[in-house]
């Protein structure tokens, strides 16, 4: 075998590489993936426990000890810093400015403890003022007109007032939790936080507003707010386990006299299921690649399986065993298999570095993937390299030196036309998952455990499959029964030889089939990451968009009278190049308030993004025109549409606040579409109709948002140039501050990383399927070209064959994948629609990519003919002695 061995690395050294090649390519795959896949999952669980300010809100149940709850919470295991909160609800606030008394609904006063806002900074954000003291939120600043230094009177509901003097305004950005009923379930919980608060020192509660707590205590809420320690599993299913049973075990310990209201658990349930969408992501679109790597090494293997006959078949002329024969055989998957290992694992550990910033962490942290990428490589190996000849050996030993006489038969699948069938299931498979009550990843809400609809794999996969072998049926009918058109293509590369190449190209159809097919699926693989991953980009664009409505967002308090031509202080300022005003306002449905936004049709679109995905019964343009031409129309949700049985055309009344009068007034509208998405407007039910109708009917145009379009300025910039010009009566968010907020735990990763690793490897699979096996495959006909020389061909004749085999295979390849790359792109983001918020109205086509890749095959495909052209034209007789 050492012999056998040697005779291999200085003979054979070529073809032992190019498969080692082949196998490292699906190893680094895999391992990259796998790198990749945990890091994604560190950075969810990091980022789900940084996003949160308060980690358990623990609220006392009447009749308990504060203390005790408190001393309970600071000694339980992991806790590392408890603070007591009171929440005192109060009648509401008042305040005198400028002669003019404003009043407030009722609102909530919150005593802080010293040193809160060091133990939570992001619960808590300043505005204007001092840091510390009476603190005003900016919604109740903007209601009572007050700045700082003006008191605040807190009507209590025994009749009495407290007077505040204004140390500062804030901005709460974690109200929703901070203000949650602890224990409800979230069907229960409050739709929005409370407008009014006021936030004071516990001592300035205790000396203002004691006498009031001690006479109304079914009005005071006592909490203790945890931090947490953060040393959890890095897999965000893991460490929500890991939260959520140190929760309950606090539950037990506090015996019934306190809730937990556990806000970093809550995160943690959210990322688990990013984390599992983010395995399915990695699942559907890197393993493809591997298996092609996979096919390509069996290709490679392959292409020198008519010589590797040739040379066992020697061995058994000369007293070799079959069992000898198959152990040279084992020798020689174990050599590609060892050396495909170590180059995989090392460019595995070179994209960590390079990708990751990481260059042993990543792949070591995914041992799985790498155990899976050395044990692939072992079975690409042995189905490559030994499957084959002990396949051979059982059937003959003199095979190899037996012509095939006749018609070669077709293969089975071709026969039964099995690829057919599979594009049907892969179809049908389509169509079961583009139903609306599809889910891929189940994820029951406060259940431990989540679950996957891994057979929606299924899909895609039969179609990869069948496209495939669909492929190799139609280069077959090419070669076959195409063979005056596959000439007259070839006439003008190969001349009056046209005919000879094409004969030449149907002796070798298998050979070129095959080369047709890898390159086909290298080039679908890529075309439909870098399509999928572009669209993935586009809308984590447009659900940006959506959530902050433009690149700028101005929204006016309450109760603003601002003209919808009042717009002038915002245009003045440097980077507005665009802005668009907003109505917002409320309406009766029947008895079913909802949100109402008046727009000017015809200029909305020019300050924000409306998709058509965001409508139905028209496109957005269409819909925009119908809201122009008739101002009565008005556009519902598909929840409104179903409750009230309407039809296209109805007319439908609407009860909206008369300014005049303030009393709610019936107006007359036109249902004329369905609106499900909207920029600013919540998830659940709304209305939009022309502003100018609404401003008619209600005798008021004031305005609550302007959208502005800054046109290449930087938003953030822009948005804090407008907070220092318009102050902090009106609230201001920009698409970059959205961009890091919205979406889920998913969306940190911007598969970024992934889609590096993918398109990086899948053009060099399109290369080595273009390249590497055309020419492989036409240096093992070497000894042809060599006696063609040998018989008076000239160089440009034998060019003729090469250069006619390559152009076919690599037009037919590019063309038959970028086909199925089409397909396939449309099928994941069907299949994995769960991942867009909203679904995209159409794909992403990133065309730069594709036509790097496209170049980068068309490279590889000429550096290809030029190596071989290069061998075939040595002296033929020194050729045929070599071979």
């Amino acid at each position: 075998m050492r012999t056998w061995l040697s005779g291999l690395l200085r003979r054979r050294w070529g073809r032992l590489g190019a498969a080692s090649v082949g196998v490292a390519m699906a190893v680094a795959l895999l391992a990259s993936l796998g790198g990749f896949l945990a890091t994604s999952r560190a950075t969810m669980t990091a980022r789900a426990t940084s996003s949160v300010a308060v980690d358990w809100q623990v609220q006392a149940t009447p009749g308990a000890a504060p203390d005790a709850v408190l001393t309970t919470v600071t000694n339980a295991p992991g806790t590392t810093a408890a603070l007591p909160v009171t929440f005192v609800q109060v009648g509401g606030f008042t305040a005198t400015i400028g002669g003019t008394t404003q009043t407030t609904g009722s609102g909530v006063v919150l005593g802080l403890p010293d040193g809160y806002r060091a133990q939570f900074p992001a619960t808590i954000r300043s505005l204007t003022g001092a840091a510390d003291g009476v603190l005003v939120a900016q919604q109740t600043a903007a209601n009572l007109h007050v700045a700082i230094g003006d008191l605040v009177d807190v009507l209590l509901a025994d009749g009495t007032a407290a007077s505040l003097p204004v140390d500062g305004v804030v901005d709460l950005p974690s109200a929703d939790s901070l203000f949650q009923r602890v224990g409800a379930p979230p069907q229960s919980q409050p739709i929005a936080p409370p407008d009014n608060v006021v936030l004071v020192p516990q001592t300035v509660l205790d000396s203002s507003l004691g006498t009031f707590m001690q006479a109304r205590p079914d009005l005071v809420t006592h909490q203790v707010h945890a931090a947490r320690s953060h040393d959890l599993p890095t897999d965000p299913a893991a460490a929500y386990v890991n939260e959520t049973g140190q929760a309950n075990n606090l539950e037990v310990d506090l015996a019934g006299a306190g809730l937990v209201g556990d806000n970093l658990g809550a995160t943690l349930d959210a990322a688990r299921s990013d984390a599992l969408y983010a395995q399915v992501l990695f699942l559907f679109l890197g393993l493809p690649g591997a298996m092609l790597a996979g096919l390509l090494t069996a290709a490679v293997a392959g292409s020198g399986a008519v010589r590797r006959r040739r040379e066992h078949a020697l061995l058994r002329t000369r007293g070799a065993t079959a069992a000898r024969v198959l152990q040279a055989a084992m020798v020689e998957a174990a050599v590609v298999a060892v050396v495909g290992t170590l180059l995989g694992l090392g460019s595995a550990a070179l994209v960590a570095r390079l990708v990751l910033g990481t260059l042993m962490g990543a792949v070591l942290g995914a041992w799985q993937w790498v155990v899976a990428g050395g044990v692939s490589s072992l079975v690409i190996a042995t189905a490559t390299v030994v499957i084959p000849v002990r396949r051979a050996l059982r059937e003959s030993t003199v095979h190899d030196d037996r012509l095939v006489v006749g018609r070669e038969s077709r293969p089975a699948w071709m026969r039964w036309y099995v690829d057919l069938g599979l594009l049907a299931l892969a179809g049908l498979t389509f169509w079961i998952t583009g139903r609306g009550s599809y889910k891929l990843v189940l994820a029951p809400e406060g259940v431990p455990t989540i679950s996957v609809s891994y057979w929606a794999f299924l899909g895609p996969a039969l179609l990869w499959i069948g496209s495939g072998l669909l492929c190799w049926r139609l280069v077959d009918l090419l070669l076959t029964r195409g063979r005056r058109a596959l000439t007259l293509a070839l006439t003008p590369l190969a001349g009056p030889l046209a005919g000879t190449v094409a004969s030449s190209l149907g002796r070798q159809r298998r050979v070129v089939a095959r080369s047709v097919v890898l390159l086909a699926l290298a080039v679908s693989f890529g075309a439909s990451t870098a399509t999928f991953n572009a669209t993935y980009r586009q809308q984590a664009e447009v659900d940006a968009r959506l959530t902050a409505g433009a690149d700028v967002t101005v929204t006016q308090p309450p109760g603003a009278a601002v003209g919808l031509d009042s717009a002038s202080s915002i245009t003045a300022v440097p980077g507005v190049q665009k802005v668009e005003p907003l109505q917002h306002r409320y309406a009766y449905v029947g008895n079913d308030l909802q949100d109402l936004y008046g727009v000017r049709p015809s200029t909305v679109a020019s300050a924000t993004s409306l998709q058509d995905a965001y409508f139905r019964g028209g496109t957005a343009d269409e819909l925009m025109a119908r809201l122009a031409a008739q101002p009565d129309a008005v556009l519902v949700s598909e929840e409104t549409v179903h409750d009230f049985q309407l039809v296209s055309g109805d007319r439908i009344t609407l009860r909206l606040q008369d300014a005049t009068t303030q009393q709610y007034v019936p107006v007359e509208f036109t249902y004329t579409g369905v609106v499900k998405e909207f920029p600013t407007a919540p998830t659940d039910s709304f209305l939009v109709a022309n502003g100018a109708y609404i401003a008619q009917q209600t005798h008021s145009d004031a305005v609550q948002t302007y959208l502005i379009d800054t046109s290449g300025a930087s938003p953030s910039t822009v948005a804090d140039r407008l907070r220092q010009t318009l102050g902090t009566t009106v609230k201001i968010t920009d698409i970059s501050t959205a961009r890091t907020s919205v979406g889920s735990s998913l969306t940190s990763v911007e598969l970024g990383g992934l889609t590096k690793i993918e398109i990086g490897f899948s053009l060099l699979l399109a290369a080595a399927a273009g390249g590497l096996v055309l020419a492989l495959g036409l240096t093992e006909r070497r000894r042809t070209y060599a006696l063609a020389s040998a018989l008076g061909a000239r160089r440009r004749q034998i060019a003729a064959f090469i250069v006619g085999e390559a152009a076919l295979v690599g037009i037919a390849g590019l063309a038959l994948g970028w086909l199925v790359g089409a397909a396939l792109s449309q099928m994941l983001v069907k299949v994995l629609n769960g991942v867009f918020d909203p679904p995209p109205t159409s794909l992403a086509v990133p065309y730069a990519s594709l036509g790097v890749g496209l170049g980068l095959v068309v490279v590889a495909l000429c550096a290809a003919v030029a190596v071989v052209l290069r061998v075939v034209t040595r002296p033929p007789i020194a050729e045929l002695r070599r071979l």
